[in-house]
Formats: C-alpha cells, structure tokens, sequence
C-alpha cells in the first residue's frame, strides 16, 4: 500500500504530540491558585517548581538531541514519551511542594525530547523549502495545546478535583505512543511512501559531507557562529513564552479578578494566537522561497516582523480593560510565534540532519537556563511589586534578540564544513 503525501501524516503525529505536551506542561499552570491554596505555596515556592521543569528540561534538550541523533527519531520519541507521560501521572500523588518539584523535574526530562525529535522529523520528511511550514505544524500544537489547556483543565478539575485531572491528562501520552509505534518510520524505510514523494523529499536538500556522515561533538558545533546564533537567540527571547505559559493563568487571576472558569474561558485565545502565528510564520517564507527569494531573506524578513510585534506586551500592561489585555498578549504570541517557528528551522538550514538535533539540543538548553533565571525573578518580582515589572521587560527582548541572532547567522544557507571536522 502506498500513500502520497504521507509526509503530512508523519508532521501530524508529531503535531499531536506536541498538543499533548503543552497539555501536560500547563495543568500546574492552569491549577497554580487551587493547589497553591491546598498546599500553601508562596509565588516564590511555585516559581521553584517550575524552575525544577526548566533545569531538566534544559539539561533533556541538549541531551535529547543528542539521543535523537544516535538512536534515531522513533526510539527517541518512545523514550520521551513514556517518561513524561509517567511524571505528569506521579503529580497526582503529591503532597508537598518538594514532591510536585521532583516530579515537575521528570516531567521537564522527558518532554523536552518532543522538540528536537520533532526538528529532526521535519528534517527527514521535508524539502529545504517546506520546512518552516513543517515546523510551523508541529509548533502550532504548542499554541493549540496551550489554548485547549485552560478550558479542559479547568472543567476537569471543577468536576473532579485537581488530581484527578492530573490521572486524565498524564493518560493521554500511552494512547499516542500505540499511534506512533504503528505509524512512525523514516522516509527511507516507510513501506508506504511512494517513490514521487521520496524524491519531492530530497529535492533541494542539503547534501551531508561525503563518507561516512558528518556526526559532530557538541564543542564542534560550538564553532560555528551559526550554532551560536541559535543558541542566542533561544537564549534572549524564550522567556517571552514561558512567561505566558507559566503565569498568564494566575495573573488573569491575581491582577485581574478572573475565576477559574474565566479564565478556562479565556485565556486560550493568546495560545490560539501563537498558533496562527506558528503557521503563518511557516507558510510566509516557505511561499517566499517559492516565489524565488532566497532562504536567507525570506527567513530574515518574516523573523524580523514577528519579533518586532513581542512588544505589544507593554501594551497589554497599560490596558484598563482585561480584555484588551488579553487582545495585546494575542499579539505578543502571535508575533513570538511566528519568530521562534523560524528561528528554531535555522539548525536544518545551516547543518546537515545528522547534526540537526544537536544544535536543536544546544539551543534548547540555552532557553532553558534563560527562562529558569527569568522565572526565578517573576516569582520574587510578582511576590513584591506585582506582575506589570515582568510583562514590560519581556517586552523588549523579542527585538534584542532579533538583532544578536542576525549578526551572528550571517547568511543564511548550508554552512561548509570543514575538511578537519568532517575528519574528526
């Protein structure tokens, strides 16, 4: 049986994936005031526990990328999977802000893994010039995953209590994988794929050195100015998402005056935002690169206007109506979006696919150690002066990242190896 267009499906399972991810990620989010309240947590206690995800998440990506490089993207995936899926079941069981750490710290282990995996996934199944729309898809399952969350978790935990929903959403992860094993294969080794699609695939690809593929070490990599532009640019504007994904709940709640069921009501459509943003971000310079642009200027122009909207956070602060509020933080995602989609498909431009996850890894981690420090801040910022300070310092970083990443990437294309790397 042969199927065309299957590389669509593939993209689809890791964009599932991801919707899963953000679902799990988000339920202490959505449920910071109800289980702060129960176990008596300080903002300070919950921007530690969040702290634990952060450091293993950033310590999982370098380490992922790797492990996906070696064992390849169907193990690795499996790996990622049953380990987070198993951490978001144990924060069911926990009883004090110690416990929710160590599990956060396992759940911030596995999920990591979805994005390089997802990097690399997008690297074998798609062409050079369809692989920001590639990466658009599965980044939107972020933003989806992000706007069903508020919504589902809230019902859940009004129906059921907060470690029930814990139960359902950690459940979620195990029928994925069954999904996964049955479907996922490389494009070399798919019985399904037909040969039209094969070739589509490899047309305009970046060819790896010649012998044996060009596997590198990390201080290898971190060589390249163009390693280090992906590493900086995670770096400087990474926090800008966490903030909403780990605060925007509580702050509706705390600065606003919402509910719980309002902001179940609410607060997807920032999440909703980013989502379009990942997809238009994706589809604007893959439609570039298809009118004849360069991936160098259409990369650089669409990442120039998203990262320039990030401001209209600063915005959001100074609204009187919370709506408006929300209206402005929709365009902060939108924005973000639409840059990180890009940025995060530099690794497959500049570098062959047996390096792909690595850079991935690096620039993961460099996100994480951002957001860690950023949000051990909040939790002491919001604790004493409240939360405006936070949203108008994020709102300059999406443009001062912009300008460290383009002087660091040079020209965008395939970077030429070195005869002693490729050697190494």
């Amino acid at each position: 049986m042969k199927i065309g267009g299957l590389r669509w499906f593939m993209v689809g399972l890791v964009f599932l994936a991801t919707v899963i991810n953000y679902i799990d990620r988000q339920t202490v989010s959505v449920l910071k005031t109800a289980i702060s309240r129960d176990l008596g947590l300080s903002n300070s206690d919950y921007a530690a526990i969040q702290n634990s995800f952060l450091v293993f998440y950033g310590i999982s990506q370098m380490v992922s990328g790797r492990l996906f490089d070696v064992v390849g993207t169907r193990r690795g995936f499996v790996f990622s999977i049953v380990v987070w899926s198993l951490a978001a079941l144990a924060h069911a069981t926990a009883r004090s802000a110690s416990a929710f750490a160590m599990f956060r710290a396992a759940l911030g282990f596995g999920e990591a893994g979805n994005w390089p995996g997802a990097a690399k996934v997008v690297g074998e199944w798609f062409p050079v010039r369809e692989r920001a729309f590639g990466m658009g898809i599965f980044n939107t399952g972020a933003a989806v995953g992000g706007a069903l969350s508020p919504p589902i978790i809230a019902w859940l935990a009004t129906v059921y209590g907060w470690r029930a929903t814990f139960v359902v959403t950690g459940a979620l992860g195990f029928i994925w994988l069954a999904l996964w094993l049955v479907f996922f294969r490389s494009p070399a080794q798919h019985p399904w794929i037909t040969e039209g699609e094969r070739a589509h695939i490899l047309d305009g690809a970046s060819a790896a050195p010649a012998g044996k593929a060009w596997s590198p070490s990390w201080g290898q990599l971190l060589r390249y100015r163009q390693t280090w532009a992906v590493i900086m640019g995670r770096f400087i504007t990474d926090p800008i998402w966490w903030l909403y994904i780990f605060w925007l709940p509580s702050y509706l709640q705390e600065a606003r005056g919402f509910s719980l069921q309002q902001v179940g009501l609410s607060a997807w459509l920032p999440f909703l935002a980013g989502g379009l943003g990942a997809l238009s971000g994706g589809y604007a310079s893959g439609a570039l690169i298809s009118r004849g642009w360069t991936v160098d200027r259409a990369r650089k122009a669409v990442m120039i206007f998203g990262a320039m909207l990030t401001p209209a956070g600063i915005l959001a602060m100074r609204a009187n109506d919370p709506y408006a509020a929300l209206a402005w933080m929709a365009v902060v995602l939108f924005g973000f979006q639409v840059w990180v989609n890009n940025l995060q498909t530099l690794p497959s431009d500049f570098f062959p696919g047996s390096a792909v996850g690595s850079v991935f890894g690096l620039g993961g981690l460099a996100a994480a150690v951002a957001s860690v420090l950023f949000t051990w801040a909040t939790g002491r910022i919001v604790d004493r002066y409240g939360y405006t300070p936070v949203f108008l310092i994020a709102g300059v970083l999406g443009p001062a990242g912009l300008v460290v990443t383009l002087a660091l990437a040079g020209r965008i294309g395939t970077v030429v190896v070195e005869p002693k790397e490729q050697a190494a």
